[in-house]
């Protein structure tokens, strides 16, 4: 399988819900077009900031059907079909396939744990067989999983035995690790980088593609830092940077549950995706109070701002 390079930002979407926590689909076409007129170039749907884990196998399909059904021209989609039962990803990464999805990705089991390196091979080879014509992609994301090894040694064993293994999905501090993974067989790999907090970082040692949830609301700060970086501006593409970690951190310490938060805030700034599904939590209105304050500080409205809008903000009690 020839790997396409990604460039450029990847959102992780929201998944839209009702006042009840139902899916709502109808939201979706709306959704798409905003990122695609923010000039993202993919989603990444069902993944962590999807909540798809407290997602039904029903509703991961009828999710990632309307997204392929509304997505405008260009806009890629990668549907996660990650699970704890084996057999259920491989019916997420067929279903994927039948729905003609750019790619699938997948993270390690986070329940029972695969025995190192070569355990989790064993179980991706049986998930990227379901749909072996679609690119596969790990989704490498300790914080959640519990797993934490050397990506470019699973790259390695990998490789041998998934022929359609197109890279990382790589949610992880470890740069050394990452830099080994892009300059493996001569950079055969697309390696996408999930910190947005280090996108900065990450071009530094080689990324060109990256995925994340803050680029649902906050790409045009995002893509000004690439300019910036491509252009040899480096103190323009830190002060950035320096931006968006201060949004991020805002963001982080308003709720006990981050991914509910980020939420709200797409809520305030773009498209209205509703409340997160038990077990987290949306902000109260006093969290939101301090929320609304302390984003003012930070100077990420101005950068917002400076996105087309496909639908007027919308304000949230």
């Amino acid at each position: 399988m020839i790997i396409q390079k990604t460039e450029g930002l990847i959102a992780a979407p929201f998944t839209p819900m009702r006042s009840d926590r139902s899916v709502n689909l109808d939201v979706i076409k709306s959704y798409a077009n905003w990122l695609h007129s923010n000039g993202v170039v993919g989603a990444f749907i069902c993944g962590t900031t999807g909540e798809g884990m407290s997602l039904t196998i029903d509703e991961r399909q009828k999710i990632a059907e309307r997204w392929m059904a509304v997505s405008p021209k260009g806009l890629r989609v990668i549907v996660h079909v990650g699970h704890a039962s084996l057999a259920d990803c491989r019916t997420l990464a067929a279903h994927a396939a039948s729905i003609g999805a750019d790619s699938t990705s997948y993270l390690a089991p986070f329940f029972f744990r695969p025995n190192g390196v070569a355990g989790l091979v064993d179980w991706c080879v049986q998930v990227a067989c379901a749909a072996p014509q679609l690119p596969f992609y790990y989704h490498q994301i300790p914080s959640m999983t519990g797993v934490t090894l050397q990506v470019s040694e699973y790259l390695r064993l990998a490789s041998k035995r998934i022929p359609n293994l197109a890279g990382v999905k790589y949610t992880f501090e470890d740069i050394e690790d990452c830099t080994r993974c892009i300059q493996l067989e001569n950079g055969r790999f697309d390696i996408l980088f999930g910190r947005d907090e280090m996108l900065l970082t990450s071009l530094g040692f080689g990324v060109r593609g990256a995925v994340g949830s803050t680029y649902n609301f906050a790409a045009p700060i995002y893509q000004a830092l690439t300019v910036a970086y491509d252009r040899g501006d480096l103190p323009k593409a830190a002060e950035l940077q320096a931006l968006s970690v201060r949004m991020i951190n805002v963001l982080v310490a308003g709720s006990p549950f981050p991914t509910a938060t980020f939420k709200w805030f797409m809520s305030q700034v773009g498209i209205d995706c509703g409340p997160a599904r038990l077990p987290l939590q949306y902000p109260t209105p006093v969290q939101i109070a301090a929320l609304e304050a302390n984003l003012e500080t930070t100077g990420v409205y101005d950068w917002i701002k400076r996105a087309p809008a496909v639908l007027k903000p919308v304000a949230r009690g």
